[in-house]
């Protein structure tokens, strides 16, 4: 979002302080309304660092650097081998 200057947020949140899923590769933060805020681990290689709540309209900016971000899935193009006997 390029007026993200604009936007008011809620709080500004450190990334470790956010708790990750790898299966669905999100990140989230509790939110006031008892629901939690939710960012991709996509929108933030994408440099978006909004963090919306599903439930109500508070946002919270995410604070964060690419290092910070777990590495990328290695793309060697070695495909899989299957064994038969």
């Amino acid at each position: 979002m390029s007026d993200d200057e604009e936007l008011s947020v809620y709080d500004e949140i450190e990334i470790e302080d956010m708790t990750y899923d790898a299966d669905r590769e999100l990140y989230t933060y509790p939110c006031p309304c008892g629901d939690r805020f939710e960012i991709s681990l996509y929108d933030l290689r994408d440099e978006s660092d909004i963090a919306v709540c599903p439930s109500c309209s508070l946002m919270i900016r995410v604070i964060f650097s690419p290092d910070d971000l777990p590495p990328e899935p290695s793309t060697t193009g070695v495909a899989p081998t299957s064994v038969t006997a």
